[in-house]
This record gives structure tokens, sequence and C-alpha cells, in this order.
């Protein structure tokens, strides 16, 4: 039987629970974290396994050897950690340059940062956690070691990055991840047990040392030789000098609800500037042609200026109070007319990552997201290890004028960002999209369609989305309603129908009744999403 094959409309409704609630897009890792709220973990505890076991069980979208964001709510307080890498001190623009290099390459060991990952875990366990480190990483192990079956979603990206990979990754750095994730000379498929035992064996060393034999043992030993070997940058001393950072998250006021995020070198400062546009614009009307126009247009401007501006928080080229300024806001708003604007256009690639969302009986709290940017990320991955390394490094800019030009130990914009919604003080609730360059959008269209029209977490993910992908071009998703489309092109949009949703990111919501503690979750259709509660 064809597993992606729907031929009728699906309903979802919002779950409920109390005790604890995680989301993501992988039942088995929502299953993980459970396990650990029951054995008496808090919500970062089931978070971390989560995200432990979403490295194993959707290997598509994330790694071992990628970055992770967090916002978390505990005390009645909100903490951001960027556990983001990166550009090895070794590597330069003048450097790839002498090689012939015009931009950093999509895939080998050029575009690999350092990973934040396992360090992120290692700190958000330290600070926060209940449970013993190497408790929590125990399903992610058991996950790896015995197997699991392919689910349907999982199955299509692997095969799509397998017939990719196998007509562009040809060359000898490459040969490892073929035989890690296609051994058999294809993916696995729908419903195929699949096991790792070098990625459990990775997670049980990282697990039992916390952290330490990533970052300056065996592990770090064996991805400084593969960098020697094969001409790349990222070296153990690299590795050794990591450390996370701990930030203060960024808001800003929307109808009444405050939204947060974490600051550059994230891109969730453009969700906020976006946020801040349209309600110069006027009222937000209910499936209005008008109302999403305005929108748009409003994305537009903060994404043509956070492409411009944003970059390690150190190196930007303007402060943001200024860009979350009502000033700022006012001037950009008074550009939205009628008819859509063409402004200064720039190519937007496709992402991959995991979301997911926790929540405890004790209020705890916790939005995460980890990536390896792009899809597997670099094709890299260090033999019989299970770490696939990322390409973030991708995005850093050659030429010396950009503010995310490459630089020694400079970290470069991140597409990855994770959301959280409180009012008057108290939580809402974590919430997050991921997928490259959609996810300020998804959570533009997340909030206003929640504080706007007070949709239901589960309505609120599963109502069609649009993505601005440069000039005047809309993608929209196929049930998208036809007489707003027809109303965008009259406004001068180039509307483009897809043909699936798989573009239009990925997301998980958990909001909590501050007087009763019941927890509420929405969780993707649009792949193989789960919500595991008790």
């Amino acid at each position: 039987m064809d597993h992606l094959f729907h031929p009728f409309t699906g309903k979802r409704h919002t779950v409920f629970g109390r005790k604890g609630m995680v989301a993501t897009s992988q039942p088995l890792a929502a299953q993980a974290g459970l396990e650990i709220l029951q054995k008496g973990g808090n919500a970062i505890d089931a978070a971390i396994a989560t995200a432990a076991a979403l490295t194993v069980v959707e290997p598509t979208s994330n790694g071992i050897g990628g970055d992770a964001f967090a916002l978390v709510w505990t005390k009645d307080q909100l903490h951001g950690l960027n556990a983001s890498g990166a550009a090895p001190r070794s590597i330069s623009v003048e450097k790839l340059r002498e090689k012939g290099y015009e931009k950093i390459p999509t895939y080998g060991v050029l575009p690999v940062t350092v990973p934040g990952v396992p360090a992120g875990w290692v700190e958000l366990s330290k600070k926060f956690g209940k449970l013993p480190f190497k408790e929590v990483l125990e399903p992610a192990i058991r996950y790896a070691e015995e197997g699991y079956p392919v689910s349907p979603v999982l199955g299509k990206f692997w095969d799509s990055a397998y017939r990719k990979f196998k007509e562009t990754c040809t060359s000898e750095e490459f040969t490892s991840w073929f035989d890690t994730f296609a051994p058999n000379d294809r993916a696995p498929h729908i419903g195929e047990m699949w096991s790792s035992p070098g990625h459990a064996s990775t997670l049980r060393q990282i697990a039992e040392t916390d952290g330490h034999a990533f970052y300056h043992g065996e592990l770090a030993e064996k991805m400084d030789a593969f960098m020697k070997q094969h001409d790349g940058y990222l070296s153990k001393e690299d590795l050794a000098d990591y450390k996370v950072e701990w930030v203060d998250p960024i808001s800003t006021t929307y109808n009444g609800y405050d939204v947060w995020e974490i600051p550059p070198n994230g891109q969730g400062l453009i969700a906020l500037m976006a946020l801040n546009i349209f309600k110069q614009t006027g009222d937000s009307k209910w499936q209005d042609a008008e109302t999403i126009h305005r929108q748009i247009e409003a994305m537009k401007l903060a994404f043509t200026d956070g492409k411009a501006f944003v970059t390690d928080l150190d190196e930007m080229p303007i402060d943001v109070p200024h860009l979350l300024s009502g000033e700022y806001a006012t001037k950009r708003a008074a550009l939205i007319g009628k008819q859509a604007i063409n402004p200064e256009p720039y190519e937007l690639p496709k992402g991959g990552t995991v979301y997911l969302a926790a929540a405890d009986e004790e209020g705890n709290m916790i939005s995460y997201i980890q990536s390896n940017y792009m899809g597997f990320g670099s094709g890299i991955v260090i033999p019989d290890t299970g770490i696939a390394l990322q390409n973030r490094g991708h995005d850093f800019s050659l030429d010396k004028e950009h503010p995310n030009v490459l630089k020694p130990g400079k970290r470069t914009y991140h597409t990855i960002i994770p959301g959280f919604l409180t009012k008057e003080g108290q939580a809402i609730g974590p919430f997050g999209v991921m997928g490259g360059y959609m996810q300020p959008q998804g959570h533009f269209q997340v909030v206003t369609n929640t504080v706007d029209h007070q949709l239901n977490p589960q309505a609120t993910l599963d109502m069609p989305r649009w993505q601005w992908v440069g000039g005047k071009t809309v993608h929209v998703e196929p049930e998208f309603p036809n007489y707003i489309a027809q109303s965008l092109i009259r406004k001068g949009h180039n509307v483009q129908v897809m043909s699936d949703g798989g573009s239009f990111g990925r997301g998980q919501i958990i909001w909590r009744d501050p007087e009763t503690g019941v927890l509420q979750g929405g969780t993707e259709s649009r792949t193989d999403g789960a919500i595991a509660t008790w």
C-alpha cells in the first residue's frame, strides 16, 4: 500500500493533558519525552530526550552534528539558549578565494561549522534538568541500537535525499554518508526497520561523559582526523573551545500578547519586525485577501532588512532595539499600498529542521529547535559514529562588505528559531515552525491566527499557509482558498500553488491554562507529527 496516498481530507483535534505533554514531528521521539516525564523528569529533561531521539528517528532533518536554540520558561522567567557554532578558526575568505570559490558550497567539508547540539543538551540538563543526563539519553540510544520502523514522511525525504546525494555527492568524503544512511544502495523503505549502531555508540559516549567525548575526547579526535584527511577546517581545537551562550530573549507586543524570540544571530527578529510592521497597517480580518496582502508585504520588508542586517550580534551594522522600534515599523509600513511591491530580491534556499515543545505539571515549558540546516546537512558523516555534520556555513558571504561575511570564529545568520507566547507576565506557551526561511513566516502566521482569530492550536497549524519566496512571488498550499489567491494576483502578486505542503514548515504548539494547568497541544499534519501526553 502507498502510505503517502491521502485521497480524503483528514481532521485532527486539539490534544489535552495535565501532567505533561511533548509535541514534535515524530511519534517515537514524542514517546521518548513522555517516557522521561513519567520517570519523574521535568519538561526540560523530556525535551532533551526528545531531541536526542530525533537525531535517530528523523535524521533527514537534524543530527548530532547540528545546532540548537531553546526558550525555557521556569519559575516565571524566560531564558534563552544559543547553542549554535562558529566558523572554524583556520578558515577565511582569502583561503576560499584562493581555491577559486565565489561562494561557500552547499555540501562537503567547507560549509561545516562547530556543532552545538550536544553542548546544548548538556547545558540544559545541568541548569534545569531533574534526572541524570545519562538516563535522559537512554530512549534515543535504545532506538539507535534496536532500530525503529521508518515513518511515512521520513521515508519520503530520506529517499529524496538519497537521490540528490547520489547525483551530487560523488567524491570520497561522502562515502561514509552512503555507508551510514544507504548501506543497501538505497534509502530505507517506509515501514522498514532501521538501526544505527555507530549512532548509538556516539550517544552513549556523550551521555556517559556529559558531552566531553564529543568536544575533547575520542569523537573530537575522529572529527579532527577526518577533516585533516579531506582538507576541511573544523579542528579538535575548535571543538574544545566551544561554549554555548545564555541570552536574553527579545520580544514585541502584539495585540495584548508578548511574542518572544532568540536574538540574532537567529532570524526570529524578522518575525517580530513583520508583526510590528503589519500592526501599523490596519485591522486583521478572517480569510480576507486585503489582510493577507498586507501580511505578505510586511513580511517582505522585514525579510529584506533581516537578510541585510542579521548576523552574529556583535557584527550587526544596526542595533536590535531600533529594528523593533515604532519608528522603524512606521517607516516601513508606509511603503505598503494596494499593490505588491518588489523589494531587493534574494534567493531563499530550502531547509531541514526539527522542532519540539514540552511542558510539565509544575509549569515548566520549553520551546526547542535543532537542525543540520539543509536536510542531512553537509553530506559529511564521520565514519562509524553516526555524526552527520551540518552545512550551516553555506550562509556566510564571501563579500567582505556584507555584514554576514565569513570570519574565523564568527557565527553566521541562522534560520532555526524557537518561539514563546506570554500575556501579562504569564506563560501561554511554546510554539515553533521549522523549515529554513519559512520559519519566521510560520511564526508570524501562528501568532496572527492565534491572537487575531482565536484559533485553537490544531486549527492554527492546519490553516493553509502562504510563503513569500522573493520579489513578488508567493507560494501557497493546495488547500489555500482560490478566491484569496485570485485577489492576490489582482494586487500584483505572482501566486504559485504548490503540489503539496512539504515546503511550508512543520509546527508544534502547547498552550497552558494558567488557572487549571491544563495543557492543550497541536501538532503538524504536514509531517509524521505526534503529541504524547498524560
